[in-house]
């Protein structure tokens, strides 16, 4: 990863600020008092479920790798799993079945033994609750999960699938303890029972996450970490005032384009980490029944109408890539398949869509948005580009996250704008939750050739050979237009320069580190 230095508030700015706050913050503690107080981190992130079978969003996930333990996790700087709660784990029978044994002494943070029924149980109840908002769609090529005695886990796979391993090394194969989680709904309440390297302490939802290191954790990390206290911000606006008054230590997802815009290699007190991933921005169609946007010519027209170039440009400040695949840049099987079939902003070619389909204009169809930087002109200038084609006319509306994810569930918007975060570092992870059958988006899309291409590529184990496969299937998808793929970007982490461990807080696997931060 590649660091850079961004520059500090003045001090003139800095007073009044804490004139706002008061005299209470951060910025007025002695550098030994600092080192004494818990490590405080931002997100804009939400967690919008402590219960691993109702969630499967980066904020949640974040937070269920630190509190919770899957059978394999990512070290820093890997790409490729390793174990956790896992002594090993191995494939059997030509990638149907995988069989994990567990290391000896695991322990939930109550205090009871881990064992193989837990994670049976874990799994079992995802697949059974079927939770909208849950990581079901990960596990689609799960058909059973059996044990054998306290130590041994046998999963049996529908068809091959040599990304399994990548799948339960992520939030969606967190274990839970089997007498604190129902069977066959969600918990509710604010408390965790996991066995990870962190122990919740107390959680106020949307404000904070107080965090202290497990004593009982026995895994494939071994190095403690300091107290956390993660803080929730509404929008990226609030937390880079936080940042600029440091009130955090860090500051992560996602500071304003004009915040990463302006930094400046020059300073010297602030470390900025950028992250090799890449998390991409997608417009999504709703193509059910009834839909002003299920014909396929009005999704073309949307598509030949957009200008990415322009979003990333003016609103995002070049802190983005164009993207004009669902693969981004940097993964194996990129292709430009949105560009090589919509090269440019083409209005006549748009109106020309519609006229050959009969589809009379302007097509009026509703734009849903919810959490990230600078998401109202994304949205604004998104209408404006459309509308000024004269073949659409759009309303925009915010919606809060959790309301969000239950309204594009539901099918209540007729297209919406979402982040997708890499679940781990495979193309797998753009194409099958985002196009393939009973995909995480909901979006009614469904295409037995893509399928097909998606269990293609899941049965090669040389993950380096699928890139023919992953193209076809983008081929496909620009064709069909179910979603409109608009950027990609990096990923940064601010610090405070006596913070060390930031460069290794995240890098695409989706594991969030906080055991790795320590103070200097």
């Amino acid at each position: 990863m590649r660091g850079v230095r961004v520059r500090t508030a003045t001090s003139s700015a800095v007073g009044v600020l804490l004139l706002a706050v008061g005299v209470g913050g951060c910025s007025l503690l002695s550098p030994e008092t600092k080192k004494q107080e818990p490590i405080s981190v931002g997100t804009t992130d939400t967690v919008s479920s402590l219960d691993p079978a109702g969630a499967y969003d980066a904020g949640s996930w974040a937070l269920y790798s630190n509190v919770y333990q899957s059978l394999l996790t990512f070290a820093a700087g890997s790409s490729s799993p390793v174990p956790d709660a896992a002594e090993r784990c191995d494939f059997k029978d030509q990638l149907r079945t995988y069989e994990c044994v567990l290391r000896p002494g695991l322990k939930f943070s109550n205090g009871r033994g881990l064992t193989a029924k837990d994670v049976k149980f874990s799994f079992d109840r995802i697949l059974r609750i079927k939770s909208d908002q849950g990581p079901r769609s990960l596990l689609e090529t799960l058909r059973s999960v059996e044990t054998s005695g306290d130590d041994r886990v046998t999963f049996r796979l529908k068809v091959p699938d040599a990304t399994f391993p990548f799948k339960i090394a992520t939030g969606g194969g967190a274990i839970v303890d089997s007498t604190r989680y129902p069977a066959d709904r969600l918990r509710t309440g604010d408390e965790v029972d996991g066995s990870g390297p962190y122990v919740l302490k107390k959680y106020r939802p949307g404000a904070s996450a107080e965090l202290a290191p497990a004593e009982q954790y026995r895994g494939g990390m071994k190095r403690k970490g300091s107290p956390v206290v993660v803080r929730y911000f509404a929008d990226s606006e609030r937390m880079s005032q936080a940042w600029q008054r440091r009130s955090i230590d860090v500051a992560t997802r996602s500071m304003p384009p004009t915040d990463i815009a302006a930094l400046s290699p020059a300073d010297s007190d602030v470390k900025v980490m950028e992250s090799a991933a890449a998390s991409t921005r997608n417009l999504v169609f709703n193509l059910r029944d009834g839909s002003p946007v299920k014909d396929v010519a009005v999704r073309r027209a949307v598509a030949s109408v957009v200008n990415r170039e322009a979003l990333a440009r003016d609103v995002h400040r070049r802190t983005v890539e164009p993207l004009y695949s669902l693969v981004p840049t940097g993964l194996t099987g990129h292709t430009t398949s949105f560009y090589d079939r919509y090269p440019r902003p083409d209005a006549a070619k748009a109106r020309q869509l519609l006229r050959e389909a009969g589809i009379r204009v302007p097509v009026r169809f509703d734009l849903a948005y919810s959490q990230g930087a600078a998401t109202d002109q994304e949205a604004t200038l998104l209408k404006k580009q459309l509308e000024a084609s004269g073949l659409f006319e759009v309303t925009t509306r915010r919606v809060g996250w959790a309301e969000f994810q239950k309204g594009y569930a539901r099918g209540a918007y007729d297209a919406y704008c979402v982040s997708w975060v890499a679940d781990f570092p495979d193309p797998d992870t753009f194409t099958s939750p985002l196009v393939g059958a009973g995909n995480a988006l909901h979006s009614g899309y469904s295409s037995p050739r893509v399928d097909r291409l998606i269990e293609a590529g899941q049965r090669n184990e040389q993950r380096g050979r699928v890139a023919g496969t992953f193209r076809d299937i983008q081929k496909i998808v620009a064709e069909d237009v179910p979603l409109l793929p608009l950027w990609q970007k990096k990923d940064y982490a601010l610090s405070d320069s006596t913070v060390s461990g930031t460069q290794y807080l995240s890098d695409g696997t989706g594991t969030w580190r906080l055991w790795q931060l320590g103070r200097i």
